[in-house]
C-alpha cells in the first residue's frame, strides 16, 4: 500500500511539473518575440543588470554611453567581492567606434573596429593603489615604470593616465585589459508584459550583447571574440523591476555604483532547470540547455539543443547526457561559488538536418555510434563507442565544474554553471576549473516536480537506430486517472 501512495504523489507530481519546462523550451524555440536590428542601433547608455564576473575571477559592472557621432564613454567598476558592493577601481575608457559588416562568422553580430584614445584609472583605497601601481610597474612596457612611485599616498579621486592615444604611452597590459568586445555586437529588442492584474501592455527592453572575454588570462589581449558576455540594457528600455540598473546609470568613476545586499543562498541543485533565452558559445554554436539533478542519490542529466541560428529556430543537433556528480564545497578561488565534479557515464545523440546526419555517417567506424546508420530525428546511443568523435564527446569523462545560485529581482531561482574554456576544451582537469559563469538557468520544476522531465523529456516519441519506436510520455490526464485508481484501490 505504501508503494501505491508514492507511486500517486509521483505521478501527481509528474503532470503537475510538466507544463513549466515545457513552456519555457517552448518559450525559447518560438524565439520570445526577439528582434535584431542589423546594423544595430547603439546611441544611449547601457549598463550592467547586476554584478558581472569574469575569468580570472573579476568581479565588475559596466556602464557604456554611445554618442550619435560614434564617440562613446565606458566605465567598468570593478570590486573587491562578488556582489559589488566593495569598490576597488574605476576605468574611464574613451575612444571611437566604427561599425563595419554584419559578421561572416557568427551569425546575427556586427563586427566593429575601435579606437581607443584616453583610458584612465582611479582608485577607490589604498590597498586598490598599491596592488595595481605594483603590477603596472613591474610588467608594462616601456615609460611605465615609474607609472606610480613607491609610497604615493591614495588621494581620493585622482584620475591617473593608463592609456593615452596622444603620447602613445601603454600601460593597461598589466590590467588584463582590452576593449575587443567591442569588435562584436548585437543588439535585442523584445516586450515585457506589464504585471497583472494592475495594468495590461508591455514595456520595450533593450539588450546589448558585446564580445566575450577568452577564459584564459594570457590570450585575452589578442583574442577577437566569437561569441557574447552577458548583455548590457538601455538604461531607458529595462526590465522592471532591475535594482542595479538605476545604480549603475546614475554612477561615475569617482562614486562607484555599491548593489544592494542579497541573501547567500545555500547550493540547492535538485529539480529541473533551463535556458532564458538562446545562447551563443564561441566557435558559433547556438543552443539551449535543459538540466535535472537528482539530490536524493546525486544524478544528473542534461539536455543540449544545437541550433545553426541566432534565434535557435533551426536545430541542428540534441545531445543527451547524463551522470553523477560529487558534495560541493565553497571554492576558494572564486567567492559565493561552489566547486563540484560531474562524471558523464551516458550520452545519445540526434540528428536533426542533413549536414549534421552527412558528418556523423563520414565518421571513421566505431568513432560515433553505429556507422552509416545516422538519420535525421532518429537518436542513437553513443556509450558503446566511448562517445563521439565528431562532436568531441568522450565516456565516461569527469569535469570540474563551477556552481552558483541566486534569486533575480523577481525571487525566481537561478543557477549559474561555470563557463566553458573559450578554446573548446573540457575542464577535464581541476586547475581547469571555471572561474567565471555562463548565462544563468531558470528553474522550471522544484526538486519534487523533477521526475516528470525525466519521464518526458529524454524520448518524445522518436525512435532509435533500429526502428523502435522509443518510450512516449504518458498523458497529463492519463496519469491523473492512475493517481486516482491507486487511490481508490485501496
Amino acid at each position: 500500500m505504501l508503494g501505491c501512495w508514492w507511486l500517486a504523489g509521483l505521478l501527481l507530481a509528474c503532470a503537475a511539473a510538466e507544463p513549466h519546462c515545457r513552456q519555457q523550451l517552448r518559450h525559447l524555440q518560438d524565439s520570445a518575440g526577439i528582434a535584431a536590428r542589423l546594423p544595430p542601433r547603439l546611441e544611449g547608455r547601457w549598463v550592467s543588470t547586476g554584478c558581472e564576473v569574469r575569468p580570472g575571477p573579476e568581479f565588475l559592472t559596466r556602464s557604456y554611453l554611445f554618442y550619435t557621432n560614434r564617440l562613446f564613454k565606458a566605465l567598468q567598476f570593478y570590486y573587491w567581492d562578488p556582489s559589488c558592493r566593495d569598490p576597488s577601481y574605476s576605468l574611464v575608457i574613451k575612444g571611437k567606434l566604427r561599425l563595419r559588416q554584419a559578421s561572416w562568422i557568427t551569425r546575427g553580430a556586427t563586427e566593429a573596429d575601435y579606437h581607443l584614445h584616453k583610458v584612465g584609472i582611479v582608485f577607490h583605497s589604498q590597498r586598490a593603489m598599491r596592488e595595481v601601481a605594483s603590477r603596472i610597474n613591474q610588467t608594462s612596457g616601456q615609460g611605465c615604470e615609474g607609472f606610480l612611485p613607491p609610497g604615493r599616498s591614495w588621494a581620493p579621486g585622482a584620475l591617473y593616465e593608463v592609456l593615452s592615444a596622444r603620447t602613445e604611452r601603454d600601460c593597461s597590459a598589466a590590467l588584463g585589459f582590452a576593449m575587443h568586445e567591442l569588435s562584436l555586437l548585437r543588439v535585442e529588442r523584445h516586450f515585457q508584459p506589464l504585471p497583472q492584474p494592475q495594468r495590461s501592455g508591455s514595456r520595450l527592453v533593450e539588450e546589448l550583447y558585446l564580445g566575450d572575454i577568452h577564459t584564459d588570462w594570457g590570450e585575452r589581449l589578442r583574442y577577437r571574440p566569437t561569441g557574447y558576455q552577458r548583455p548590457m540594457q538601455s538604461a531607458l528600455h529595462h526590465v522592471h523591476p532591475c535594482p542595479a540598473c538605476g545604480i549603475i546609470s546614475r554612477a561615475d568613476e569617482h562614486h562607484p555604483p555599491v548593489l544592494p545586499a542579497r541573501a547567500a543562498l545555500p547550493m540547492q541543485l535538485g529539480g529541473s532547470w533551463v535556458s532564458t533565452h538562446c545562447e551563443v558559445r564561441p566557435a558559433v554554436l547556438f543552443l539551449t540547455r535543459f538540466f535535472t539533478f537528482h539530490g536524493n542519490n546525486h544524478t544528473w542529466e542534461g539536455h543540449y539543443y544545437h541550433y545553426s541560428d541566432p534565434l535557435c529556430r533551426q536545430p541542428t543537433f540534441t545531445i543527451y547526457a547524463s551522470g553523477h556528480y560529487t558534495q560541493g564545497i565553497p571554492s576558494s578561488k572564486v567567492r559565493g561559488g561552489t566547486e563540484l565534479a560531474f562524471k558523464v557515464t551516458q550520452a545519445r545523440v540526434t540528428p536533426m538536418d542533413q549536414v549534421t546526419v552527412l558528418m556523423l555517417n563520414s565518421s571513421e567506424p566505431g568513432s560515433c555510434g553505429l556507422a552509416g546508420s545516422w538519420s535525421a530525428g532518429l537518436e542513437q546511443d553513443i556509450t558503446p563507442t566511448n562517445g563521439c568523435l565528431a562532436l568531441g564527446i568522450k565516456l565516461p569523462h569527469t569535469e570540474y565544474e563551477l556552481f552558483k545560485t541566486e534569486q533575480d529581482s523577481q525571487e525566481r531561482s537561478l543557477l549559474y554553471i561555470g563557463e566553458r574554456p573559450t578554446d573548446g576544451s573540457s575542464p577535464d582537469s581541476p586547475d581547469k576549473r571555471p572561474t567565471s559563469y555562463q548565462a544563468p538557468l531558470i528553474q522550471c520544476a522544484a526538486a519534487s516536480e523533477e521526475f516528470s522531465n525525466y519521464i518526458s523529456l529524454k524520448y518524445v516519441g522518436r525512435k532509435d537506430a533500429n526502428g523502435i519506436e522509443a518510450l512516449k510520455p504518458l498523458p497529463v490526464a492519463f496519469l491523473l486517472l492512475i493517481a486516482l485508481l491507486f487511490l481508490r484501490w485501496d
